[in-house]
């Protein structure tokens, strides 16, 4: 048995070291000095979602393999290499530095392993950003598609991977640049002077969440500092009748207001005598948003909040400006 534990701990160190060294960082494109110290093991790990935290979640960033092909709706049978998720196929830290084109398409492979401790919830499959028509399969079956290269994106893949044991997420990628409709910026085909390269695929954080079958979908919130209230609209899925939405606020280990609502819309969360955020003093409340049924919590989100409020109001000399809680800024 001890001899079986040190081969497996052994064999673990080992596919970590070989696994790091199948990534390089190439060439010099906009390297900083934080660069030499990124480990493809460990990239991003911090949640990628601060405004709706929840506990079980799992992290998808690292190796994948990548393909850039004519322009096809068929996985490819080989992969080209390694690309280092979640940076942009033609940065330096993705290891690959390549451009794919219009003409073409990019695919990612990657194998995923549902958590046990996930079991019985349903898996949301989150992609912070991925530039630009994407199209998403499980094991070989399409979940869905997304266009826009800038808007985090989710599907529910449970029933995709109700089966035990790992399963093949692939994507496939589609980037017209600038002979498409989308909005790109500064990004082209053929970059010079002010020109930027393009930006194709996953190029922010990958990962999945487990979330029970009526969960908290988004939050918005609206303060008002005149009349010392948050405005919060909460969407839900799966909302039963009699589910309590309760809403907290937070300074610290304190909390300072607290109120419920069984309607999603409208809700006003009072905030006696705020702490204003400002430049000097940039403070934050801290928020959490639950739904419960029977005195039950049943989903449960934290994020956060300010106090503030932006206007413009003519001054003394009838000059439009722009005002921080109902003061001047400049």
């Amino acid at each position: 048995m001890k001899k079986t534990l040190v081969f497996l701990i052994i064999l673990t160190a080992y596919t970590g070291i070989t696994t790091a060294q199948n990534w390089t960082i190439v060439g010099d494109k906009i390297r900083t000095s934080w660069a030499e110290h990124l480990d493809p093991a460990k990239c991003h790990q911090e949640y990628p979602r601060p405004q709706m935290v929840r506990d079980m979640w799992k992290n998808l960033n690292g190796l994948w393999d990548y393909a850039i092909t004519a322009d096809s709706e068929t996985p490819p049978v080989n992969y080209d290499g390694k690309i280092l998720v979640p940076f942009a196929v033609e940065s330096a830290l993705s290891g690959v530095g390549k451009i794919v084109g219009p003409d073409n398409v990019l695919w990612y492979r990657t194998i995923i392993t549902i958590p046990p401790e996930m079991k019985g919830k349903n898996i949301l499959l989150h992609f912070g950003a991925v530039d630009w028509q994407s199209d998403i399969f499980i094991d070989g079956v399409k979940v869905g598609s997304h266009q826009g290269g800038y808007d985090p994106f989710y599907f529910d893949i449970t029933s995709f991977v109700k089966a035990r044991g790992s399963h093949k997420l692939e994507l496939r990628v589609k980037d017209p640049v600038d002979e498409g409709p989308q909005p790109r910026g500064k990004q082209v085909s053929k970059p010079g002077g002010i020109w930027y390269t393009s930006v194709t695929g996953i190029w922010q954080t990958v990962w999945i969440e487990a979330v029970p079958s009526t969960y908290i979908r988004s939050i918005k919130q609206t303060p008002d500092i005149d009349k010392q209230v948050l405005n919060i609209d909460v969407a839900m899925e799966n909302k039963e009748p009699g589910d309590i939405i309760r809403i907290s606020a937070w300074d610290g280990d304190r909390m300072i207001s607290q109120t419920s609502s069984q309607i999603g819309e409208g809700i006003a969360l009072d905030v006696n005598n705020p702490r204003l955020w400002s430049p000097d003093d940039p403070f934050l409340y801290d928020l959490k948003v639950s739904i419960v049924r029977n005195n039950k919590v049943i989903d449960e989100i934290k994020g956060y909040f300010a106090m503030r409020k932006i206007s413009l109001r003519p001054d003394s000399k009838g000059v439009l400006r722009i005002m921080l809680n109902n003061r001047f800024v400049f």
